[in-house]
């Protein structure tokens, strides 16, 4: 399983960066598909270095320290020790809504935050599943993917939107313009829903990974089901920090349902707590 997502991963990735060349070549020849490279490196240069301060920014979190929260120090040091891991630094949220996440782009570099309102909603094993989740993400390296799977996807909705303003087709003169504007419209939505599919699978990965850290499907289980309660009783406001930084979230921060469901950056919560529930008896036996 784990090996089958990683070469998803990599493949939507691949896809994703061949959008770009493509969308850089159809828009300006030759030169389109150099400033597209140029501007992919820099944009995948800026989520590598400044994913992490940017997302604790936008919960407006600030580092927690062992004295205030001895609890949470104790069972992330008991998980990073067992994966051979450094700790990472803490953070807690003022935010009243349940939920968590974890950013940086290596083990060394990590940092996992939590909202008060996860802290006052799970009990230890299920905060526990969640901290498994959530360093699963980091051991993983899905920060570091998912943010430039985002960065990607920003490339291919600037070019598209830059290509409204440039002559189309670069040097080729036989380009046929229609098939450039539909490219234009269908091109950002193209990026949009691989991007999608990269975080889905990702958050997948995390839920079995994490479970497999911890030895307790159930409690991220029993977690997953009261986090999501809590998101939807409590969404938080679409503003734009935190919406290019709800992927990382263990739950869609923002409101959903009906067409939005389709864009989620989550797969189906009730379809994590399966899976995760079905991993429980096979562990339980061993």
């Amino acid at each position: 399983m784990h090996s089958h997502n990683g070469l998803k991963t990599a493949a939507l990735l691949g896809l994703l960066s061949a959008m770009i060349l493509a969308v850089g070549y159809w828009i300006g020849g030759t030169s389109g598909l150099v400033i597209a490279v140029i501007v992919s490196l820099i944009m995948n240069g800026v989520s590598y270095f400044f994913s992490d301060k940017l997302a604790l920014r936008s919960m407006r979190a600030r580092p927690v320290t062992e004295a205030e929260f001895p609890q949470l120090y104790q069972m992330v040091r008991e998980l990073a020790t067992q994966a051979n891991q450094p700790m990472p630094r803490l953070y807690i949220s003022p935010t009243a809504q349940p939920n968590a996440f974890a950013t940086g782009r290596n083990p060394k570099n990590a940092a996992v935050c939590v909202t008060e309102g996860i802290t006052q909603i799970l009990d230890y094993k299920e905060l526990r599943g969640v901290i498994g989740h959530e360093l699963s993400h980091v051991y993983n390296r899905d920060i570091l993917i998912s943010s430039v799977a985002a960065g990607l996807a920003t490339i291919i909705t600037m070019l598209a939107n830059l290509a409204i303003f440039l002559p189309l087709g670069g040097d080729d003169d036989d380009v046929n313009p229609g098939a450039l504007l539909l490219m234009i419209i269908l091109g950002p939505l193209a990026a949009s829903i691989i991007q999608l599919a990269i975080s889905r699978s990702r958050e997948y990965q995390a839920d079995a990974s994490g479970a497999q850290l911890t030895n307790d499907p159930l409690a991220l289980a029993s977690a997953l089901k009261k986090i999501h309660m809590g998101t939807q009783m409590r969404p938080l406001a679409p503003e734009p920090g935190l919406t290019s930084s709800a992927h990382l979230m263990i739950d869609n921060p923002l409101k959903g349902g009906g067409l939005a469901k389709l864009f989620s950056t989550h797969p189906p919560m009730e379809e994590r707590v399966r899976r995760l529930e079905a991993m429980a008896s096979p562990m339980q036996r061993r």
